[in-house]
């Protein structure tokens, strides 16, 4: 359902780099906006000087390549604002989804980003193999 709003967002602005704008200032406001309440709520007593130095330490602390996952959400989101009016809200998704299964069993493998690690197996292959076939299948015209 999201999916199908963003494009449909994409194509009232006329502009998917614009929508994506949109919707990540629209999430950046309402994760603020939350954070703020749970904090308050909480009454968590930091004053303002350690909030913005424990901040900065912690943002010091990030490895480059981190950075890296905010490049992929941009990336992600503003395509299937161009994408999906173009290709289909089924195919773009089963696009989308096959790509993120092989992507995390990837990273599962060698256990990057500090994940565990889960080695390929025979019936991992296997069920790759029948996802990529059953993609297939679908997004035959």
């Amino acid at each position: 359902m999201q999916a199908a709003m963003n494009a449909q967002l994409g194509q009232i602005f006329s502009n998917s780099l614009l929508a994506t704008t949109y919707a990540f200032f629209t999430s950046f406001i309402l994760v603020a906006s939350i954070t703020l309440l749970y904090t308050v709520y909480r009454q968590v007593p930091v004053e303002q000087t350690e909030l913005v130095l424990s901040l900065n330490e912690r943002l010091h602390r990030v490895p480059w390549y981190l950075w890296g996952s905010c490049i992929l959400s941009v990336i992600g989101v503003g395509s299937f604002y161009f994408l999906i009016p173009k290709m289909g809200v089924g195919n773009m998704m089963t696009y989308a989804l096959t790509g993120q299964i092989l992507v995390a069993m990837f990273i599962s493998h060698f256990g990057l980003f500090d994940s565990p690690i889960k080695m390929l197996s025979a019936s991992k292959l296997l069920g790759t193999a029948l996802l990529i076939t059953g993609v297939v299948l679908i997004n035959k015209e």
